[in-house]
């Protein structure tokens, strides 16, 4: 309500507030805010004050959608008496926030059964338009001014929320095992692909130096048989062959972390691992060409 001061038959209206005045018990005027004489012995009196602050009402309301889930929306309520109508809102309602709450019961409980739960929430702000809308049409009557209408909250049953909550968990589990899986086959594949490029690059690598053996073998004969007049090809490799031969058996000798290796090791027998090795270039040369 609004506030007033009386002393001597003057009355003080505060600001933001209206009194009603009666003459002999009925509605005469609305005192606005200021100092007015109000004389009692010529039957005059003041009926009350009424407040024209913007007020807000919470309401809590309690409804099913569509798919069976109980839920309880929370309303509130912005509004504020009309000084043009000051006398249909003092007069016509005793009661306003109650007035208020029956018609948002009513709105709230009409429309979210049509919904399901999710679509409650994505239409939030449609709902409380439409509350918005059947309330100023009620309550523009009576003097009152809708100002706004918000659906601050809206609040599933405990056990509704814990089950959501596991199906968003249990839905982001998913999705992470997904992710997850993608990327340990991405690594498997590249692991994959790595393996075979180093086993094709390691094979290109023995190709080469097999080749390079080749050729170094070939420039080797070539240049001893222009300096040494008379010597075959066969001499001259039998020759660097062993020469390898005796360098080979003189690093494993000379090397302190060498385990035992036992060769045959004699005239013949350097003559016999000379007609391997030439034998087995010379097949590997034949293979490749």
């Amino acid at each position: 309500m609004g506030q007033m001061f009386s002393m001597c038959g003057f009355v003080q209206v505060e600001q933001s507030s209206v009194v009603i005045k009666e003459v002999f018990g009925k509605y005469d005027d609305v005192l606005d805010p200021g100092c007015h004489c109000v004389p009692w012995y010529f039957g005059n009196r003041v009926a009350g004050a009424l407040s024209l602050r913007i007020q807000q009402l919470d309401v809590r309301c309690e409804t099913k959608t569509k798919d069976n889930v109980f839920v309880t929306v929370v309303a509130s309520i912005q509004y504020r008496a009309l000084a043009e109508k000051a006398s249909d809102a003092y007069y016509k309602l005793t009661n306003t926030k109650a007035q208020i709450q029956s018609y948002v019961f009513d709105v709230i409980r009409a429309s979210v059964p049509k919904m399901e739960l999710d679509a409650t929430f994505e239409q939030k702000n449609d709902i409380a338009k439409t509350v918005e809308e059947e309330l100023e049409k009620a309550m523009s009557a009576y003097g009152y001014e809708i100002v706004q209408t918000l659906i601050v909250d809206i609040e599933p049953d405990e056990r509704v929320k814990r089950a959501m909550n596991e199906i968003n968990a249990a839905a982001r589990l998913r999705v992470a095992s997904n992710e997850k899986a993608e990327a340990e086959k991405i690594l498997q594949i590249k692991r994959a692909e790595g393996d075979a490029e180093s086993k094709y690059l390691a094979g290109l690598g023995v190709a080469r130096q097999r080749q390079a053996i080749v050729d170094g073998l070939r420039d080797s004969v070539i240049a001893f048989s222009e300096n040494v007049p008379g010597t075959t090809s066969k001499d001259i490799l039998d020759m660097v062959l062993m020469t390898q031969y005796f360098d080979t058996m003189k690093d494993i000798g000379a090397s302190s972390k060498s385990n035992a290796v036992f060769i045959p090791h004699g005239p013949g027998s350097v003559h016999d691992v000379a007609s391997q090795i030439r034998d087995g270039l010379l097949q590997g040369n034949a293979t490749k060409s």
